[in-house]
């Protein structure tokens, strides 16, 4: 924590100046800058619940009182829209990160009660979900929306999960299953305040993967993370729902983006003009994209594959994603970051100490902090290991309790000694 929160916090006259740059004035937010103090209060959790810090901890519960305070009446929760855009609410889900937010939000909510018990903005968040539930869905009156920016589905799944509340689950399906069907609705939206569809800066659907149903694509493409938080929040609801549909979109998927879309390091994504995908085989070195936040996402995704059962190409690929596309975002101290991984150089690129678009920082930040958590999948009699590292966990076992220790140098060190320690006599 002393080096994950300060290396994306910026200097308040360095937010100034970026602020100003984005919306031509001098106040100090993006539309997406929820987001990242969702995913900074996620990383905070995770390291809260290794180690305490009532430092770290303080700061938190400062910034989860500023959301209470923020929070309208309804539950609605956007700094952007409640500060720059009033009145402006659910207009534009296709371009304004409104649910993108709330997602992410929601994730840090859930892990901040995971790791110290307290509810404050898990109820915030739940108070919000249910307001976007009485705004969006599949009953009349309702608009029949989703969000351009995938990520709210995922984070749903979490919340359902840590409630128990299936509305949750619900609403995520409900996302899932309504993207890309027609009448479409970023059409509809557009029309509705006044703009023409067919003057959307990227001209097709597919950046936002809701081209066509979810179920009928077969091909990666558009925004990479995107694309890739999306196949996440698909493989969450192909689990809950034994829904072989998805599940069989997803394998399709998956063997398109690491057969033709995917650097060998585990990046994803070539182009700088969409951030995101191109054409098969299309994979240049010196001006290749592969953003951080793409291969992070992809680990996300591997990890859920993994959800549905051990496959060790789910899990090699989360490796690859893992120890190459994405911590090499990452400097060795923390204070600087890629936001764009080219697998050439000509010496000009360089880390950022800052960007104006800070997504990266605190994706590494909780990727790292939650490590532990992409090593293992638990069934009832069976305990599978995904990753390898230097390490020590506990898992109960059909009811027995059980040590698994890993020794190891690994990456730096192909050896690894695993030992099991069950504390009671166990045969399998």
């Amino acid at each position: 924590p002393g080096i994950v929160i300060p290396f994306h916090s910026p200097s308040p006259d360095e937010a100034d100046r970026q602020g100003a740059e984005f919306t031509g004035s001098t106040v100090t937010t993006q539309m997406f800058w929820d987001s990242d103090l969702g995913k900074t209060i996620e990383t905070a959790a995770y390291s809260l619940y290794r180690r305490k810090n009532p430092e770290l901890e303080k700061k938190i519960d400062a910034v989860i009182d500023m959301y209470g305070k923020l929070q309208q009446e309804d539950g609605y929760l956007s700094s952007w829209y409640q500060r720059i855009q009033p009145g402006k609410r659910w207009t534009n889900l296709r371009d304004c990160h409104e649910l993108y937010c709330a997602g992410h939000l929601i994730e840090g909510a859930v892990a901040y009660y995971q790791a110290t018990g307290k509810r404050k903005l898990l109820d915030i968040m739940c108070r919000y979900a249910d307001h976007i539930a009485s705004v969006l869905g599949p009953e009349p009156g309702k608009k029949k929306g989703y969000c351009g920016h995938e990520e709210i589905e995922l984070a749903l799944v979490k919340l359902a999960r840590v409630t128990g509340e299936r509305k949750y689950m619900e609403l995520a399906r409900y996302f899932i299953d309504q993207r890309g069907q027609q009448p479409h609705y970023f059409d509809e939206e557009a029309r509705a305040r006044g703009a023409d569809p067919k003057a959307y800066h990227f001209k097709t659907y597919e950046y936002s993967q809701s081209h066509i149903p979810v179920r009928e694509q077969h091909k990666v493409v558009g925004h990479a993370v995107r694309a890739m938080y999306l196949y996440s929040g698909m493989a969450d609801i192909a689990t809950e729902y034994g829904d072989d549909t998805l599940r069989s979109a997803l394998d399709l998927l998956w063997d398109d983006l690491t057969t033709k879309s995917l650097y060998i390091t585990g990046g994803l994504g070539p182009s700088a003009h969409n951030e995101g995908f191109t054409s098969d085989y299309d994979l240049p070195n010196e001006s290749a994209y592969a953003e951080t936040c793409a291969a992070v996402g992809l680990v996300f995704w591997a990890s859920r594959m993994l959800g549905m059962g051990p496959n060790a190409r789910y899990a090699d690929m989360m490796e690859r994603a893992l120890y190459n596309g994405s911590i090499s975002g990452l400097s060795l101290d923390g204070s600087l970051f890629f936001y764009e991984n080219p697998l050439e150089s000509r010496g000009k690129h360089n880390r950022w100490k800052w960007h104006r678009c800070p997504c990266c920082p605190p994706n590494i930040g909780r990727m790292v902090a939650s490590i532990g958590s992409y090593f293992y999948s638990l069934a009832d009699d069976a305990l599978a290991i995904h990753l390898y590292g230097d390490s020590t966990a506990r898992f109960d076992i059909s009811g027995v309790p059980v040590g698994v220790t890993q020794t190891s140098r690994y990456p730096w060190d192909g050896a690894v000694e695993i030992a099991l320690e069950p504390q009671a006599p166990s045969q399998g």
